[in-house]
């Protein structure tokens, strides 16, 4: 079955950086799109960036120019450059897996959230 497993996150100031991991097993590598989700506290999940096997990339208006998603695909993991971090940067970080796209999004089939997840990793900006 699809396991995703993030690490990477953790404490950090303003302006700084954090790259986090996604390693993936047991998929189709066929046409997957991959992605990185956030959720704050209190807040709704949103898309951060997103990347598909043929390597289309998209992101955030609000990480553009400063998150940078890849992928290594001899290591089946996935990747999130964060760099000039800042608070809103904050939440909980989530690998997300599907082999759909709408929007620039990953989905299932049906255009809805994506089917596989990881656990989280926790981002925290703050001085």
């Amino acid at each position: 079955q699809v396991q995703l497993a993030e690490s990477g996150g953790g404490s950090v100031q303003p302006g700084g950086s954090l790259t986090l991991s996604c390693a993936a097993s047991g998929y189709d590598r066929r046409g997957v799109c991959m992605a990185w989700f956030r959720q704050a506290f209190g807040k709704e999940r949103e898309g951060v960036a997103s990347l598909t096997v043929e390597g289309y990339t998209n992101y955030a208006d609000s990480v553009k120019g400063r998150f940078t998603i890849s992928r290594d695909n001899a290591k089946n993991t996935l990747y999130l450059q964060m760099n000039v971090l800042k608070p809103e940067d904050t939440g909980m970080y989530y690998c997300a897996l599907d082999h759909y796209m709408s929007g620039g999004w990953c989905t299932d089939a049906l255009g809805r959230s994506p089917n596989y997840w990881g656990q989280g990793t926790q981002v925290t900006v703050s001085s």
